[in-house]
């Protein structure tokens, strides 16, 4: 069985790397660290298919380094130690410094992370990192503090037509075909910026063709392999973002017709579904919110139902759900209000919580103040007595912003009579 494309094709070195020119073109910040030999520890984010993982081991070749890597896929904290302790082991004065590279590094848990901080900091090891996640959420903050972060970018039509004009005039299988190129736009346009994707798709189209045939790259025979063949939906690439966007966004903007599509396209190209069962729940939550709290609910149990009863009789409760959420009553409110609370949070910085709000488990607590004038708000006719609950110096500032349906109008008037008695 031969190696697939996008395998023989993988650059051996920055000449034939194609993309990131903003990172690893001549003066730029990375290309700099290579052609110095110096390399900082760093973690590349960006989609599938850029390169990350080509782009360090071409790093690690360039320097002439030992390269260990680590998929966060299927190593523990174990897994970590043993790299380290190999590392600190083969290391020498006057060596480079090892590369670890952990793909997906987004995957880690907290303590496999813990695990790289004292090696990272002590230089044992030059951590490169791949994550199509944002480090700011997926990676530790005493980690990242350690690594810059280096934003790779789905590569542009001219990158992908380089990747194509290569591996047919530069591959040792394809140059020996006769190869016609008529079009390109839906070849580029399935790749969706994803190298990787571009020569899978280009390897599918080009063995439906009898090894004597003329093979012509058009528009009509990409599409007729990407409809036939739907091991081409790559649950983890460009598409299945695109897919599940716009699924969201149908739902989002009330049309249950082009969300059920959307699902469909999901459930025939093998999509988890859990996966759609989740991505319901915070539809739910972000669009629906308190216009409509069953919402939730009802995402909700189409997870449970998803959990018990599989494929593919699981589509008709993500159905139900799709429609239900589709048709209902829109409101951002409580979404708009926690992005709200936490740029206030990043503005302000750790605010003292006021002395009365405070719980006073000892007697030295209770002498100093906490807890003193509290309110239980349960003495009180209605169960509620207005008092301070921000810190003082936020104390005037309103966050949640009613929006205009009939629940929410029925909070406020519930919330704004209370405020009338006192």
């Amino acid at each position: 069985m031969a190696t697939p494309l996008a395998e023989r094709m993988r650059p051996k070195s920055l000449d034939d790397y194609v993309g990131q020119q903003h990172l690893i073109g001549k003066g730029c910040a990375l290309r700099r660290m290579i052609d110095n030999k110096h390399i900082c520890s760093f973690i590349m984010w960006g989609p599938p298919g850029v390169g990350k993982t080509t782009l360090a081991q071409i790093i690690a070749n360039t320097i002439k380094t030992p390269f260990y890597t680590l998929s966060a896929i299927n190593s523990g904290v174990k897994d970590v130690r043993e790299v380290i302790d190999n590392a600190s082991r083969n290391s020498f004065f006057d060596s480079p410094t090892p590369i670890l590279f952990i793909d997906e590094i987004h995957r880690f848990s907290k303590s496999q992370q813990d695990s790289l901080l004292a090696a990272v900091e002590k230089g044992v090891v030059t951590l490169i990192g791949a994550t199509t996640e944002n480090p700011s959420f997926e990676v530790i903050t005493p980690l990242l503090s350690r690594c810059q972060v280096y934003t790779l970018k789905s590569l542009d039509n001219s990158d992908l037509g380089m990747l194509l004009q290569r591996a047919i005039s530069h591959d040792s299988i394809l140059k020996e075909r006769k190869i016609t190129i008529s079009e390109t736009e839906a070849l580029f346009q399935y790749s969706g910026g994803d190298g990787r994707k571009l020569f899978n798709i280009l390897d599918t189209v080009i063995s439906s063709y009898g090894p004597d045939d003329t093979i012509v790259i058009n528009n009509k025979n990409v599409k007729t392999q990407i409809m036939q063949n739907p091991t081409m939906y790559d649950k983890n690439g460009e598409m299945h973002y695109d897919i599940i966007s716009a699924f969201i966004k149908s739902i989002r903007g009330s049309d249950p017709d082009a969300a059920l599509y959307w699902l469909a396209r999901m459930v025939k190209g093998g999509e988890d579904p859990k996966f759609i069962a989740r991505r319901l729940i915070i539809s739910a939550s972000e669009d629906i919110g308190l216009a409509n709290p069953n919402a939730m609910l009802l995402a909700n149990s189409a997870f449970e139902a998803v959990e018990k009863i599989g494929w593919p009789e699981g589509r008709i409760p993500l159905a139900e759900a799709t429609v239900y959420l589709a048709c209902s009553p829109k409101s951002n409110s409580a979404y708009l209000g926690i992005n709200k609370a936490m740029q206030i949070v990043d503005e302000t910085g750790t605010l003292p919580v006021p002395l009365h709000l405070r719980n006073a488990p000892t007697k030295l607590m209770k002498d100093i103040g906490y807890g003193a004038d509290y309110k239980y708000p349960h003495d009180y006719p209605g169960h509620y007595i207005r008092q301070q609950y921000m810190p003082d110096e936020l104390k005037n500032i309103r966050i949640w912003q009613c929006q205009n349906n009939g629940t929410e109008n029925k909070l406020h008037d519930y919330m704004q009579s209370l405020k009338e008695k006192n």
